[in-house]
């Protein structure tokens, strides 16, 4: 009995070193996407950008710079969507636009994310910063919206922390948007007050929507709460695996840096709150050199969009400064400005320093490239847009890249599909007043269709779908397919959570489709309404 007791001892002390060890060797990952940061306003991706950005360029010279990388929209919220589920927002029941404030939640409590994928493999998981995903509010802080109550805000539910995050701290959406506060957790923080007039609001000092703002919120110090915040978080986790999501919520409109960076950059105030979200990427590096965890930490710097149109983009150009770089478009387009976005990974134990990666990858991939690193295979309903890009993180070609197609959508819900070298735009939307100023009319335009060769024309400039009418047709069933299968990768079909018939940006695919996908009316269904009861 006593040998057979030694002999368990052993057994059981080897598992639980295999534990702690296999615990030990998996890599930190720390995820920060900045909001509406155009890929000119870093300087590693344009060397003639008038603001500086010192310590996200240090993740490039570091780590991986990679060239070719998009967001799955043009603007916010259906971004994050793709980025923490690895499937495409426009698969949701939200086909345009953006969510606001006090809109219910988009993510199913049932759905895989990056986060709840990452917490079954032991990570410690943490969400700081802006949500923009909504979340469901209690029905008193409803009718409180509505002008019929008071009350404070209750409990959160379907929230980050029901998507897999440990903690939260941040807010419900962009900080120009109500209510003007931070969440903790499911509560929301401080004494609220209720503003329903604009120029109290103002006087106030808040620049945004009317509506609940907390007492004790500040807007110029929202980005530097969100850095302390997430630093604290991780040397709170330092010793096991982590995943801290931290989605700033600079440099969005408003503009309103601290004191002590505006002017900084000589520029605009865009410029000085881009500068100071180069200072929160700087505080988090030196966080983890501090807890000498950098070796082991893949840190992920991104942007959720384009540059916005609203930020002072002309007086910035005649100073020679382009945030959209050399990209055609801006926040909100199918232009590449839209959605072609700085994306650097540093890794010391394993990423090539100064290295550069060219090939196209999207940023839903983050959840097929968790799954491939944690060497969990993912379900078969879950992240079916996403696919690994770890490979060119170890040196390696990513495969099947060249032949891969990535989808693009607009604010407005259009499409657009790039394939290697062709990207198709079908229905760009007409005008729209996001629009960046140094942009010249393209040459054979053609509002429903039109195919550009990026390998010789990445500004945009001239259509030549006329030339290539096979390669259009080919793009337009491959499109087909991504919706009608519910996901662009290899798995079983899936059903979308609305049917196709609701999307009128559908219309040009609509001969390739099949059975009642053919038939239908490009219309969206007019929501019913209920009847008044009367009074009696």
């Amino acid at each position: 009995m006593r040998s057979g007791s030694t002999v368990g001892m052993v057994v059981l002390s080897a598992a639980l070193f295999a534990t702690v060890a296999s615990s030990a060797s998996k890599p930190n990952i720390v995820y920060i996407l900045a909001d509406d940061l155009g890929i000119g306003d870093v300087q590693v991706y344009n060397p003639d950008s008038k603001i500086l950005t010192p310590n996200i360029d240090r993740l490039a010279s570091e780590g991986m710079k990679f060239t070719d990388v998009h967001t799955a929209d043009g603007v916010c919220t259906p971004s994050r969507y793709a980025i923490l589920t690895g499937r495409y927002c426009w698969r949701s029941e939200s086909k345009a636009g953006v969510l606001r404030g006090m809109s219910k939640h988009l993510i199913e409590p049932t759905r895989e994310t990056v986060a709840s994928f990452l917490k079954k493999q032991g990570y410690a998981t943490a969400c700081v910063g802006k949500w923009h995903l909504g979340m469901d509010w209690n029905p008193k802080d409803r009718e409180a919206t509505q002008g019929k109550a008071t009350d404070l805000f209750g409990p959160i539910q379907n929230g980050p922390l029901d998507l897999g995050f440990d903690y939260y701290f941040g807010m419900s959406c962009s900080f120009n948007l109500s209510p003007h506060a931070f969440i903790e957790g499911r509560q929301i923080q401080g004494t609220l007050e209720r503003f329903q007039d604009k120029a109290a609001l103002v006087a106030r000092g808040i620049d945004g929507s009317t509506g609940w703002v907390a007492k004790e919120f500040e807007q110029d110090q929202v980005l530097s709460t969100f850095t302390e915040k997430t630093c604290d978080w991780i040397r709170q986790h330092a010793d096991k695996p982590f995943f801290a999501y931290m989605p700033l919520n600079s440099p969005h409109y408003p503009l309103i840096p601290r004191d002590e960076f505006r002017g900084k950059s000589g520029l605009s105030l865009h410029g000085d709150f881009v500068m100071e979200t180069d200072w929160a990427v700087g505080e988090v590096l030196k966080t983890l050199d501090e807890l000498k965890l950098a070796n082991n930490t893949i840190v992920i710097f991104t942007s959720d969009n384009g540059v916005a149109h609203k930020v002072g983009n002309a007086e910035m150009q005649e100073k020679g400064h382009f945030s959209s770089g050399i990209y055609r478009g801006c926040k909100g387009n199918i232009w590449e400005g839209g959605h072609r976005v700085p994306f650097l990974v540093r890794w010391p134990k394993t990423v090539k320093a100064a290295s550069v990666c060219d090939a196209a990858i999207g940023t839903v991939d983050l959840m097929a490239t968790c799954a491939e690193l944690c060497e969990v295979p993912m379900a078969g309903n879950a992240g079916e847009d996403s696919a690994s890009f770890l490979p060119a993180l170890k040196g390696e070609l990513i495969p099947g890249v060249e032949t891969r197609a990535l989808v693009h959508h607009s604010d407005k819900g259009t499409f657009a599909l790039r394939r290697g070298r062709w990207k198709l735009v079908l229905d760009d939307g007409g005008p729209s007043p996001r629009v960046n100023p140094k942009d010249q009319p393209i040459a054979n335009h053609d509002v429903k269709q039109m195919l550009f060769d990026m390998d010789n024309d990445v500004t945009e400039s001239t259509n030549v779908a006329s030339q290539h009418p096979e390669t259009v047709e080919s793009m337009k069933k491959e499109l087909t397919a991504f919706v009608e299968n519910g996901r662009s990768t290899p798995g079983p079909n899936l059903p979308t959570d609305v049917a196709t018939a609701t999307w009128p940006q559908l219309a040009s695919l609509r001969v390739y489709m099949s059975g009642e996908n053919a038939k239908v009316k490009d219309e969206a269904p007019k929501a019913k309404r209920k009847k008044k009861k009367q009074s009696k």
